[in-house]
Formats: C-alpha cells, structure tokens, sequence
C-alpha cells in the first residue's frame, strides 16, 4: 500500500473525529445560550435535538462526503478534517445575516403585541385577562414564548413571575422595557399604562428602523468578507488541482500538523472578520429577575448596563 492510500485511509478516522468535534462545538453554542439550566444537562439535549434535526443531518451528510472527498484526492488527514470544517461553518460565516432577521421580526412583532395590550386595556380589561386574550393574536417571532406565558398563567403562576420568565425567553432589551412596565403594573398597578405601552410600541418600532439602517451600513463589511473568504478558499482549492507538486511538502507527518496549524489561523481569520461584519450582540438593560443584591432593584428590575447595541 503507497503512503498516498495510507494517507487516505488513515483520514477516516480524522474525519470521524473532525464530526464529532463540530458537533460537540454546536451543540456547546446551543447550550450556552439559555442560562436556567447547568451546562452539562444542556449540552446532551443540545446534542439530541442536533441528531434529530433533519437539516442539520443533511448538512452532517455534506460534511462527511466533502471531508471523505477531500482525503481521498489529497491523501490528507488535514485536507479531510479542514474541508470539513469549512462546509460546516463556511456557509454560516459568509450566509445572510438570518439572526439579524430574526432579531429585527422579533422586535416588531413585541411592538404589535404592546400595541394590542394598549387596545385590549383601553376597554377596561384587566392587564392579565389582556394578556391572555392577545396570546393567540401574538405575531409569529414571539407566539411560542407568549403562548408559554399563558400556559404558566393557566396553571396558576402570578403573572409578575411569569412576566420575568418571558423576559428570559425573549432575551431582547426592547422586550424588557415592556415587561419592566407590565411587572410595575402586575405589582403596583401603575396608572396610564395603556399610554405607557404605546410610547413603548413606538419606541420598539423606532429601534427596528434603526437596526434596519444598521444593518444597510454593515452590508458593504459582509460583502468584503465573503470575496476575502471566497478568493481564499479557491486560490487553496486551484493550488491543490492544479499544482500539487506545489504542496508534497505537506505529504509528512509534520507537513500535516503544519496544515492543520495554518488552517485554524485561516479559520479564525476568518471567524474574526465575520465578527466584524456581525457587530456586537445586544447588551440587556434590565435584569427581570426576582434574585439580585439588596437595594439594586425596584420592583423587582435589576439594572444591568447601558443600552442594547446594534
């Protein structure tokens, strides 16, 4: 057997373990993100619900037929194991911004809820018999997490604890400025609420706008970083097709390890630039928590920090 075959055999297993990696990775980024549960019971139902979507079998398949592909051409460990990184991550560093989409529906569909709060109060119904009549009108970006809060209601929850819940699952400071209102008023039963929410509503499609135009802005920077990581990408690939006695220094053992290092420097080169075209994440601006130091929160808002970033 040639060390070419050797080679390619031996990716398999590489492979393998590249897999088991990105699935461990994504499932990690999935059970960070909700901040109730430890991180170890998180990260096996992250792992489940990654097996059982059909998507990310689909995209799983891809990376196994590229990454086999790939080792099997080169004869690489490191050329399977990268191929098989960049189908997995290329498309979501360099793809449209879909959480950015997700953030801006988000928001105006809180701007639509508090609007139909305003409307049903205004007919002098009470604030938890106005929640639960919207609930089945909510927009679709925060039906689920409405409809979880009338179930908490229904099953005998006070609406001032459920109200903090929500806070939690929509994880948005627009939505916080809402809640902080409806929790004041579940608690203290605030006058004029029924002005309050529609200044807030305003306000909300105020910063939908704003993200829009944002997001128009950082176009060009996502546009930079799509031709860099493109041009990259298949000056490698042409390298690789057409001039491959260009690349035998990498046919060792050391010559792999040294891919493989430069490689993860390309990566995250290129996960910085997609930072960059991304922005920073939202900062929250009231902690709807019943927890917190003594003295540093008024009805049950903790204040967090400045306001929420583009």
């Amino acid at each position: 057997m040639s060390i070419d075959t050797t080679t390619a055999v031996a990716a398999a297993p590489g492979l393998g373990i590249a897999v088991g990696v990105l699935l461990i990775v994504t499932a990690w980024s999935r059970a960070t993100a909700g901040s109730t549960v430890s991180r170890g019971a998180g990260l096996v139902r992250a792992l489940r619900r990654v097996a059982g979507d059909r998507r990310a079998v689909a995209r799983l398949t891809m990376v196994v037929a590229v990454g086999a592909g790939a080792g099997a051409v080169t004869g690489w460990v490191a050329g399977a194991v990268l191929a098989a990184a960049a189908v997995w991550f290329l498309p979501r560093l360099v793809g449209p911004d879909r959480a950015h989409a997700r953030r801006v529906a988000r928001i105006e569909a809180i701007a639509s809820w508090t609007e139909m709060l305003r409307d049903v109060l205004s007919a002098a119904a009470g604030l938890e018999q106005a929640v639960l009549t919207t609930a089945p009108l909510a927009p679709a970006a925060i039906r689920g997490e409405v409809t979880a809060l009338t179930a908490r209601l229904e099953s005998g929850q006070r609406l001032a604890p459920a109200l903090r819940a929500l806070s939690r699952e929509l994880d948005d400071p627009t939505a916080d400025l809402v809640l902080a209102a409806l929790v004041l008023a579940a608690e203290h039963q605030a006058r004029q609420l029924g002005d309050l929410l529609g200044s807030l509503a305003i306000t909300a499609r105020g910063q939908a706008a704003m993200r829009m135009r944002v997001e128009a802005g950082r176009a060009r920077t996502r546009t930079s970083v799509r031709v860099i990581v493109a041009t990259t990408v298949a000056f490698a690939a042409g390298v690789v097709v057409f001039n491959r006695a260009y690349l035998d220094v990498y046919n060792t053992a050391a010559g792999q390890a040294v891919l493989l290092v430069i490689g993860g420097l390309f990566a995250g080169g290129f996960a910085w630039l997609a930072r960059i075209a991304a922005g920073e994440g939202h900062v929250k601006v009231l902690v709807l928590d019943s927890a917190g130091p003594p003295g540093a929160r008024d009805g049950g808002e903790t204040v967090a920090g400045g306001g929420g970033r583009s």
